[in-house]
């Protein structure tokens, strides 16, 4: 049985549906309630690289109708955050951020963009680390920080892809986590986490996060150290487990961590049908203890083939069978008692920054920093002119306007977002809903730990060819809204 309908719109309203969060120690913590947060994401970035055009103001949170088709269904699957790789700080994105946020969905948002001069490079970093750069990241800052739902910043994406990165670019990237945090404590009311998002190359993952999680002296406050850190990894594909996966080893290498650990970006499509089998590890006992859930690659179907939902041009979009395979798998999980685990004092302390953290030896063992470059401390000091203001809005309708289809081609009908109560989120399986399993023939396990496939979609993606990157391939409330067969 596919998805019909369930619901209808409801009235216009300003919700507030999501607590903003905080970090302590290794957790994502709830500070009403005390509980700890599990991430249970999608990688939003309709379009790819073409969701993204500075010129004519287009974004991923800049189409409100857009922005309710998708929040209406991440609400099927249970998702409660989102990651968006590219934004324009100078768009207006009250109503998608408000959408979103009476969803029940965090916002992990990169500061970067694969266009010159929108990001640090891989190569030479230090002629992309700039004023006019730093003031573009900080501008982001500036239009996410009013939002409840923001989660998180991410500094960059997988800036270190290799050996070679290794060895020129971690002080440059720790320097630009130092600049952005350095932004938020002058001009945040709240500590919104800042942090690095590191392709799974094992050769250098753990270098790579020693490096940016070690306390460094003389750094008051540790405001260059990573408030959290995540990984895209690929390295469960099929039907394979814990340790054929190689999770074990992850859970080894980051064992002891003083910073929030997740993925931010899961989902091998090595073998396909994918079948998601990974969710119930990532979520489990093995798991949990480390990581704080992770993100699943991706939301839209893009020539990479690793949507959940094909999005046509007219805003129709059709589900496609590895919704349902990653819906059914949600629905395995209990997350009332994940969610609801009191957050453990946090007795685990970084170590002090040392040559002596770093194994692989190419990689840069000097924790001095770069110091801010001409101009960036006038910013800093006096904020981005002219500011993005951002505030949560009145949505008036929460009736999603466009034709969404199941993967038989029968139309959803009556699809709406639920508007949660206050700090509520979304729960996977926290519906009734039957749904008819993706087939899950001809799956077998493999290991993968290659450069993520978000090349082009990432926000620090751009770069010349031979850089030393894989080359773009494309970029506890009832949280179900629509259509589902009770």
């Amino acid at each position: 049985m596919l998805l019909h309908s369930a619901l209808l719109a409801l009235g216009a309203t300003l919700a507030a549906a999501v607590q903003p969060l905080e970090v302590q120690g290794q957790y994502f913590v709830n500070p009403k309630t005390g509980n700890r947060f599990q991430i249970v994401g999608v990688a939003y970035q309709p379009g790819g690289s073409a969701g993204y055009n500075k010129e004519t103001g287009r974004d991923p949170l800049s189409d409100p109708d857009v922005c309710l088709r998708d929040a209406a269904l991440l609400q099927i699957l249970g998702v409660n955050t989102i990651r968006v790789y590219n934004v324009n700080p100078n768009v207006n994105h009250d109503k998608c951020a408000s959408i979103f946020n009476a969803a029940g969905m965090y916002m992990v948002v990169d500061v970067n963009s694969p266009l010159v001069g929108d990001s640090l490079t891989s190569w030479n970093p230090w002629e992309s680390y700039y004023a006019a750069y730093l003031n573009r990241t900080f501008a982001v800052v500036e239009a996410f920080k009013n939002y409840p739902n923001t989660l998180a910043f991410f500094s960059g994406n997988e800036v270190l892809n290799n050996e070679d990165t290794g060895a020129t670019v971690p002080p440059y990237m720790r320097a630009v986590t130092r600049d952005i945090k350095n932004y938020v404590k002058k001009h945040v009311s709240r500590p919104i986490p800042v942090g690095y998002s590191a392709a799974d190359v094992r050769e250098i993952l753990f270098d790579t996060y020693n490096y940016f999680q070690c306390t460094l002296e003389g750094d008051d406050d540790n405001m260059s150290r990573a408030d959290i850190f995540a990984l895209n990894s690929y390295s469960w594909c099929g039907e394979s487990s814990f340790t054929e996966s190689s999770y074990d080893k992850l859970v080894s290498g980051f064992s002891g961590a003083a910073v929030p650990i997740f993925f931010s970006e899961f989902g091998c499509n090595e073998v396909k049908p994918r079948i998601f089998q990974e969710v119930g590890t990532i979520y489990g006992s093995e798991m949990t203890g480390i990581f704080s859930g992770g993100v699943v690659y991706e939301y839209t179907q893009e020539p990479n083939d690793f949507g959940l939902v094909d999005m046509h041009d007219d805003g129709s979009a059709d589900l496609m069978p590895d919704f349902l395979s990653l819906k059914e798998q949600y629905a395995k999980l209990n997350f009332t008692e994940i969610q609801g685990q009191k957050a453990a004092s946090s007795t685990n302390t970084p170590p002090v920054c040392s040559a002596s953290l770093i194994k692989t030896e190419g990689f840069n063992k000097n924790f001095t920093l770069p110091v801010l470059p001409p101009g960036a401390q006038e910013i800093i000091d006096g904020g981005v002119q002219p500011k993005p203001v951002g505030k949560i809005v009145t949505i008036d309708s929460w009736t999603v306007k466009h034709t969404v289809k199941n993967p038989d081609g029968s139309e959803i009908t009556g699809l709406a977002v639920k508007p949660l109560a206050d700090d509520e989120t979304n729960e996977p399986g926290s519906n009734t809903a039957s749904v008819a399993p993706a087939s899950t023939t001809g799956t077998s396990g493999r290991t993968s730990t290659s450069t993520s496939p978000a090349a082009s979609t990432s926000s620090n993606a751009a770069v010349p060819a031979g850089a030393g990157v894989l080359p773009p391939m494309a970029l506890g409330a009832l949280a179900v809204v629509a259509g589902i067969a009770f």
